[in-house]
């Protein structure tokens, strides 16, 4: 992984997310210059200061953006507005919820990529999903190719937003006559910030929703839907397709299996986080105030007792360097599946590439990887 901040984790795997999206590395290099000195204080302090040095950084592409747009390049504008979302979201995702700033910027973020579609009439639907009295937003990118197509939900972790999904994966799916929805669900993105949807153990209820919506729509094959996620995805999809019979595979994108579990381990300093201001961070998305009560709480965030209900076929993919979830747990969801007729375990190593958390370090490997086996299958 490209580490610009020697001994701070969590600010490199930010810099590398953002990589993954299509971030320039000379953007960035020069953004970082402004914040190398306090990196070496600790993942929470200087976060503020990485803040205005990324936002500054996508201020001026925004700028140049809107030039190309005068000048009749809405192709060259859509990059940069891609560019600009990357940093905007980099840069908001590493603060405090407290942070009163963030939300300025959340909202430039969503209107950059709003700017991203528009500028390059990209094949990107924004769509809203009803959900038990509200409602939950999602970017709906649909399968190259005729008729109704096969389609993949593919949910959110603990701290990445849908815009996130859409700049790591693109067309990838969409090449292969795959659409996918990718949601914010709740405990993240607008679920959360606009919304207030905290998030919940029992992931089939939000995936239970997106599926009646996919139900709604006549370009999508209803009798071949698919869930993923990625990170927390890992725990959520896995419940989802566990109970609700309608998905036909489930892909988890880093094995997260005993979430709960790896809080009281990460209370010990066991392994890296994701995010700074981590407890702030997690306590924010699951709703609650009080860390003890939390810490009892995330126990239930297990597939420990759930995993036989997995009857699809089912892929996990783990990086074998993760430094955030320990590779025992894809051992444990991986034998645990004792009722999944099709149950791989497919750990990424130098060799390919895609060795960090969520293959943060090179995406395309288990991107192409996942791809082909769920095109394989739906």
């Amino acid at each position: 992984m490209y580490e610009p901040f020697p001994g701070n984790y969590v600010w490199n795997l930010s810099v590398n997310l953002a990589l993954c999206m299509g971030a320039s590395m000379g953007e960035i290099d020069k953004a970082n210059d402004e914040v190398r000195a306090i990196a070496r204080e600790g993942e929470d302090k200087g976060t503020e200061a990485f803040f205005e040095s990324w936002g500054h950084m996508a201020d001026g592409l925004v700028e140049l953006a809107r030039e190309s747009e005068a000048a009749g390049d809405g192709l060259g504008a859509s990059e940069k507005y891609a560019r600009a979302t990357a940093y905007y979201m980099t840069a908001e995702r590493m603060q405090s919820r407290s942070h009163e700033p963030r939300k300025a910027m959340y909202a430039r973020m969503l209107d950059t990529m709003s700017r991203t579609i528009a500028a390059a009439g990209l094949d990107v639907e924004r769509v809203e999903i009803p959900y038990e009295g509200s409602s939950f937003p999602a970017l709906f990118v649909p399968g190259e190719g005729e008729g109704p197509r096969p389609t993949m939900v593919f949910c959110n972790g603990l701290d990445s937003v849908k815009e996130m999904i859409y700049l790591s994966v693109r067309d990838s799916f969409a090449k292969r006559g795959i659409s996918v929805l990718m949601v914010d669900q709740p405990g993240v993105g607008e679920a959360l910030r606009l919304g207030g949807l905290n998030a919940i153990p029992d992931s089939e209820r939000w995936a239970s929703a997106a599926v009646d919506y996919l139900e709604t729509r006549n370009d999508v094959a209803t009798t071949r839907i698919g869930m993923m996620g990625w990170s927390l995805g890992g725990y959520y999809a896995p419940r989802a397709a566990a109970y609700e019979k309608r998905f036909k595979l489930c892909v988890s994108w880093g094995a997260n299996h005993n979430w709960g579990e790896l809080q009281r381990r990460r209370l010990n300093r066991e392994g890296d986080r994701p995010v700074p201001h981590y407890w702030d961070h997690v306590m924010w998305v699951w709703g609650h105030n009080d860390l003890d009560a939390f810490i009892e709480f995330a126990d239930g965030v297990t597939m420990e007792e759930h995993m036989h209900r997995m009857t699809v076929p089912y892929l996990i993919t783990h990086g074998a360097n993760d430094r955030q979830i320990p590779l025992e747990y894809a051992h444990q969801a991986h034998d645990q599946a004792v009722n999944s007729p099709e149950c791989e375990l497919k750990f990424f190593t130098d060799r390919e590439g895609g060795v960090e958390h969520c293959s943060a370090d090179n995406m395309e490997p288990v991107r192409s990887y996942i791809v082909h086996w769920v095109a394989q299958r739906l």
